[in-house]
């Protein structure tokens, strides 16, 4: 089966992803936990990682299914077809986020253009290129993943 992407109502994400999976759609919600700040309190909550969007796992067939939920509003297109997303990305989205989210990276002296293999964190294993050498951090171009990241120095 192959994973699609649905477009839903802004903050339905959750609610929606649920009543899939109460008609039997397999579904992913990625979430993250953010601590939002009131003016009489703070308080931990998990929001869905991409807003309005969630991940589907159905037959070409029974794509129609989705739309049997209030909040699902539209597949994502690509070049004129819904959006298919690998296993091997959703399986790399739930790696990242089960990484605790702190972790030691221990950095040598690189300089712009150095290629290396990232060695711990949720990017491990991946391939980057040094895009940048700032005095507090570095930006590292992921090239599997298309996508540019800063990482702080050492110490600081």
């Amino acid at each position: 089966m192959n994973w699609y992407v649905v477009y839903t109502k802004p903050k339905w994400e959750k609610k929606v992803a649920e009543r899939l999976n109460e008609i039997g759609v397999v579904t992913y919600c990625p979430l993250i936990t953010k601590t939002s700040q009131w003016s009489d309190r703070k308080k931990t909550v998990s929001v869905p990682l991409f807003n309005s969007y969630i991940f589907v796992q159905v037959e070409e067939k029974d794509r129609n299914r989705v739309f049997e939920v209030t909040g699902a509003v539209r597949y994502l297109f690509w070049l004129g077809k819904p959006a298919m997303v690998k296993d091997s990305e959703i399986e790399t989205i739930q790696h990242w986020l089960s990484v605790p989210t702190n972790f030691e990276i221990t950095l040598d002296e690189w300089k712009k253009g150095d290629k290396i293999i990232l060695e711990s964190g949720p990017f491990i294993s991946q391939s980057a290129i040094i895009q940048e050498v700032k005095p507090n951090h570095y930006v590292l171009v992921l090239e599997s993943l298309g996508c540019v990241l800063r990482v702080n120095k050492k110490g600081m």
